[in-house]
């Protein structure tokens, strides 16, 4: 092996030093250590190979947590693999390295000492360039709904691009600036994981204003992208002046017949319908369909999404002939294109399910309604918003046809699910409550019943306001019962 050092030479210099040795009843004990692992490893420091100094001065980049070895090879492009392996060989002979599952990790005061050394080293800016360019590569591969298998891939790299975001920013082009935030940012939102999303993405809103300035279509993206998070939290105040600003902003910059645009019109068209305000919704949806037919042909996913959502409405609506043509439209584009196995067809199977379910075409339904399930939950894991969907979905099924003790269980997981990823307060907490409420008015079990109508009027009332279509139904299921 090259370059490999002989263990007896390391072994009076590595961290088992005398420098270490410290008292502790001296107050001043826990400064003795740093200084003690200083004095050590500077004495480690030199016998050192010169890959092995480069080596973990380009490890102290990385965060304080583990890193997977193809992480480090991707950060080091110009190296040798196998006088990297050589490298990482020394440091672990020195015992200044941790390995675990083909994963290392620097001591705390270690990396300490080494970004002192990194700061310094004549490489030093290549090295911090490949490292960011690595990290912007995997946020690129981040997919907008990761599944479970994504989230496995990434989840070891997402304290690295949030290293980049808190402490490597100056070293980024303008270009690259926006990755590791909409990296984190898609990782955890995908996962329903809202709140851990949030402050990554309002902070790419702000950095991206701050150095690029307001007309730049990065900062259209990042707005996207926040005004998306708000919608999922059923934050929906705050998500529309986010996406009229996106979609004014990349009209300006990219002009009318852009891929984009016809994003940015799809994203107001969907938050429009959420609240109810479908003539409002319609013409963005038609405008972004004809757009992406137009620029990307027939057969492409972005003209799948807006066949579906532009069949949501029509369903929403009441125009079920032009929702099922739709609906089925999408489906098979989906499928063609994206396979079987993808969150966007267990979307539409979901979706048709919904229309022959309203329409009492309960035999058509439920198959559908349950391969949405079970792809959702392979896909997703059992613990994401779009498995509540499907639930509650299914519970409502079960319920019009009077199956009320298959209905009842899945009512339950359903609004237990939600309120534990979207908090109490979120207008599909709401809709489990009243389906709840529903479900247990059809029984006779009235007392159960009235509370549950209660905390979903005021849900919707406060997020969507009194004249909401959800919120006038509830309001009717509640005044019903009180009447009875």
């Amino acid at each position: 092996m090259k370059g490999a050092v002989e263990p007896k030479r390391l072994e009076a210099k590595g961290l088992g030093h005398p420098a270490l040795v410290v008292d502790m009843n001296d107050p001043t004990w826990t400064l003795s250590i740093t200084r003690g692992v200083e004095a050590a490893f500077a004495l480690s420091w030199e016998v050192l190979s010169s890959a092995a100094q480069e080596l973990g001065c380009l490890l102290s980049l990385f965060a304080l947590a583990p890193i997977p070895w193809s992480l480090v090879e991707s950060a080091a492009p110009e190296k040798d693999t196998e006088d990297l392996e050589d490298a990482r060989i020394e440091l672990e002979q020195l015992h200044l390295l941790q390995s675990e599952d083909n994963c290392y990790q620097l001591h705390q005061l270690i990396r300490e000492f080494l970004k002192k050394k990194q700061n310094n080293l004549a490489s030093g800016q290549q090295q911090v360039s490949h490292f960011c360019q690595a990290m912007v590569d995997i946020a690129q591969e981040i997919p907008e709904q990761p599944i479970q298998k994504d989230i496995q891939r990434f989840k070891l790299d997402i304290p690295h691009l949030q290293e980049v975001a808190d402490h490597l920013l100056d070293t980024m082009s303008d270009e690259n600036l926006i990755w590791p935030f909409l990296g984190v940012g898609k990782f955890y939102e995908g996962q329903g994981l809202y709140n851990d999303a949030e402050p990554w993405l309002k902070k790419c809103v702000s950095l991206l204003k701050q150095r690029l300035g307001n007309d730049h279509p990065h900062v259209a993206y990042s707005l996207n992208h926040l005004a998306g998070l708000y919608k999922s939290q059923g934050k929906y105040n705050k998500a529309e002046p986010l996406y009229q600003q996106a979609l004014a902003l990349l009209q300006k910059l990219l002009g009318d017949d852009h891929p984009d645009v016809a994003t940015s019109l799809n994203n107001l068209a969907l938050l429009y319908e959420a609240q109810g305000k479908y003539k409002e919704a319609e013409p963005l949806y038609q405008q972004a369909l004809d757009l992406r037919q137009k620029l990307l042909g027939d057969d492409h996913p972005a003209v799948a999404t807006s066949l579906n959502n532009l069949a949501f409405l029509y369903y929403s609506q009441g125009r079920y002939k032009k929702a099922e043509s739709l609906y089925q439209q999408a489906l098979a584009l989906r499928q063609k294109l994206l396979g079987d196995d993808h969150p966007a067809v267990a979307t539409s199977l979901n979706n048709l399910a919904g229309l022959y379910h309203f329409q009492g075409k309960y035999k058509e339904a439920e198959p559908l309604y349950q391969q949405a399930l079970a792809l959702r939950q392979k896909l997703l894991g059992d613990d994401h918003p779009d498995v509540a969907t499907s639930f509650n979905n299914l519970a409502f099924l079960y319920q019009s046809q009077g199956k009320y003790k298959e209905a009842e269980p899945l009512c339950q997981q359903a609004l237990a699910l939600r309120q534990k990823l979207l908090g109490d307060d979120h207008p599909d907490v709401a809709t489990s409550f009243n389906n709840l409420a529903f479900l247990y008015q059809s029984q006779g079990k009235y007392k159960e019943a009235e509370p549950l109508y209660q905390q979903a009027l005021n849900i919707f009332e406060q997020r969507l306001g009194v004249d909401h279509p959800h919120t006038i139904i509830v309001r009717g299921n509640f005044e019903r019962l009180r009447n009875h």
